[in-house]
């Protein structure tokens, strides 16, 4: 931030320090879906989904080592030298058969250029025999796990269509932690009808649940998904950058200091945004965000 002074630990922070180098995330998709929309759980996903999943910057479904390829390409004509984290990104990406799971898995860890392998999923995907699988890659290279949080409010997860209780992700957190897997939580600010104070109740939850890291962004409302008729009827209101700006600080004083930030806000895919627009000007956003964290000398962990 302000004079070189860091007031939050950011990825890039720790992946500087970790690697030494520039390291650079590219999005990779599985081919796999979601409980949530196959039947098992639902049809629909998360009310906010959207029908790509997440997936709208990730690459066409292909081979993994083509699909490295062409992200690695991507990335090498702007900024030539660095790291990369594999990332499954769309859907839930531990909802197949191990033997398929530990080929994709196999096929991006062992990239000579992938310094990382980063996998998407759901608390309630992880089963003992996946658990298994990434302890036995985790040894080969680091293996970070995001899970899809949201919230910690009953009302708003059934609202949401989360589809699992909190005490499934405590447990999938004990059961990742215990494998020496690298934890990401996904927090929603602005979900419908929480307070300012319900989602500071997350954020506290989520840096003491035992994550290592967390992903801070604003509800979105995008076009193809079930959430953007309610947003049509006006049953779905939607923060200002003012507001999430101030809720996102009270947010990261919540914080636990060693806890890695790894975004601040989101950015939806520009053809299906609907709401809030703001959210579409990430530069601007980041730049008010840093201003206003300065403004109001916002520090990670000064409440706990």
């Amino acid at each position: 931030m302000a004079s070189g002074v860091n007031r939050y630990y950011s990825l890039n922070e720790y992946l500087q320090a970790e690697f030494g180098c520039k390291v650079y995330k590219i999005a990779l998709q599985g081919g796999m879906t979601c409980p949530n929309r196959d039947g098992t759980l639902g049809r629909g996903g998360c009310l906010f989904c959207s029908k790509g999943g997440a997936g709208e910057f990730a690459a066409p479904v292909a081979p993994i080592d083509s699909q490295i390829e062409t992200a690695i390409k991507k990335v090498q004509a702007k900024c030539p030298s660095g790291k990369y984290i594999a990332y499954f990104q769309n859907f839930t990406n531990t909802y197949a058969p191990v033997e398929r799971l530990r080929q994709l898995f196999t096929d991006a860890i062992c990239h000579p250029d992938v310094a990382v392998l980063s996998v998407a999923t759901r608390p309630d995907c992880l089963p003992n025999d996946v658990l298994d699988l990434l302890w036995e890659l985790n040894r080969i290279k680091p293996v970070w796990v995001e899970l899809g949080l949201q919230t910690v409010h009953k009302k708003t997860a059934d609202f949401i269509r989360r589809g699992y209780d909190l005490d499934v992700y405590d447990k999938a957190v004990q059961a990742l932690k215990a494998r020496g897997i690298k934890v990401i939580t996904h927090m929603i600010l602005g979900l419908p009808n929480e307070t300012a104070e319900e989602m500071i109740a997350t954020a506290r939850y989520i840096g003491e649940s035992g994550a290592w890291g967390v992903k801070l962004q604003l509800l979105h409302v995008l076009k193809d998904s079930d959430l953007y008729p309610l947003y049509e009827q006006g049953k779905v209101p939607v923060l200002s950058m003012e507001e999430y700006i101030r809720i996102l600080g009270e947010c990261i004083k919540v914080l636990p200091k060693e806890l890695v930030i790894h975004r601040l806000t989101g950015d939806g895919d520009k053809k299906t945004l609907i709401a809030p627009l703001w959210s579409g000007d990430k530069k601007r956003v980041l730049q008010d965000i840093k201003e206003s964290f300065e403004r109001e000398d916002v520090w990670q962990g000064a409440d706990l």
